[in-house]
Order: structure tokens, then sequence, then C-alpha cells
């Protein structure tokens, strides 16, 4: 039998606003930047990997 020890490390109030921002930037850029941008290959990408995380587009 195999036991597992996880530990964790109390973040800060700053720590987890600083992270929470940061991921909503990544997130929006990821949508947005890659959703709408010119570039046919970077949308057609950014489009097939939305259908296939079952995102709602069009």
């Amino acid at each position: 039998m195999a036991t597992t020890t996880v530990s964790s490390v109390p973040l800060s109030l700053n720590d987890r606003i600083t992270a929470g921002i940061l991921a909503l930037l990544i997130g929006g850029f990821l949508v947005f930047g890659a959703g709408l941008a010119n570039s046919a290959v970077l949308h057609d990408t950014a489009h097939d990997v939305r259908h296939a995380y079952g995102f709602p587009c069009h």
C-alpha cells in the first residue's frame, strides 16, 4: 500500500489576488486575442480548440 504526503503553503491575500489577476489576463488573451486575431491560421486553430473543449463560439 502506498501512502502519499501532501503539504501546502498558505498564500497571502496579495498573492492570491495577483495569481487571480494573472489568470484572468492570460485567459482573456487566449479567448479574445487568439479568437479575434486577423491571422487565419491562428484564428482557425483557436476555433478548433474551442470546439474541442465544448466552448460555444458561434
